[in-house]
């Protein structure tokens, strides 16, 4: 199985707990991308990034100064949102560490697609952030298809555990025979499934957690996956989407 998730907005610089593996596969287009946002003015960079004065001259310093080949962190270690706290890398077991290396893809607006210990620098730049680059009107048209096909070597099933925003930029590209596969984390609101996001992230945190220390192969066995929170919904879920319910709920049903 491949597992898909997003990257998160807060990240930070670690050189001292994990070891760098390899460069992402895709970095010659993250220099290229790097430098079309170096050649933004400070004015478009807010415009991109939607941020107070504040945080734009903190963020558009530190891009002027950005080099993607030095004081490198694994990715899965930079990236420290919510799903990534409750994935808890720095206390999986080493062959849970192997196992997501060999099965997790971290999907990025610079990097398009990372190992967890591909070596990655802070950068603010979200999937559906509309940079020309290229001649290209938005990274969904600069990445293309290269994301999909870095996932698709060996045809195994994709598990989607990312946000809307990045699994776009898979799912155009799906073709008939893929196994492609949604998780869903919800609650029920008068018989409607919604999501509630804080919650969803961090169980798709321990998702992770979960299927790597387990080091699962087989899609059917991610049912059992035992949260604190949501519990498997039969009722609900499809060959295309698996549906945890959240534990409230079930006498909703």
């Amino acid at each position: 199985m491949k597992l898909i998730i997003s990257p998160a907005k807060k990240m930070v610089t670690n050189l001292n707990d994990f070891e760098v593996k390899d460069l992402p596969i895709y970095l010659r287009a993250s220099q290229k991308l790097l430098k079309a946002m170096q050649d933004l003015s400070y004015a478009d960079a807010q415009a991109l990034w939607h941020t107070s004065d504040k945080l734009t001259k903190t963020n558009y310093d530190q891009l002027q100064k950005m080099e993607l080949t030095s004081r490198l962190t694994p990715a899965v270690i930079s990236f420290t949102g919510i799903q990534y706290q409750y994935m808890a890398p720095d206390i999986l077991t080493a062959p849970a560490l192997n196992y997501i290396q060999e099965n997790l893809r971290i999907l990025s607006g610079l990097y398009g697609i990372l190992k967890p210990f591909d070596g990655v620098v802070p950068y603010r730049l979200e999937m559906q952030a509309h940079i020309p680059v290229m001649g290209m009107k938005n990274l969904y048209s600069f990445w293309g298809n290269r994301l999909y096909q870095s996932l698709s070597i060996n045809k195994e099933p994709i598990i989607n555990l990312a946000s809307r925003e990045y699994s776009k930029a898979i799912i155009p590209f799906l073709k008939p025979n893929d196994t492609f596969i949604d998780v869903v984390f919800g609650h029920l609101v008068n018989g409607q499934l919604k999501t509630r996001a804080t919650l969803a992230k961090m169980a798709r945190g321990e998702m992770v957690r979960f299927i790597a220390e387990n080091q699962l192969t087989m899609v059917e066995d991610i049912k059992h996956f035992d949260s604190p929170n949501y519990v498997f919904d039969l009722k609900r879920s499809t060959n295309k989407k698996l549906v945890f319910i959240e534990k409230t709920n079930r006498s909703n049903k």
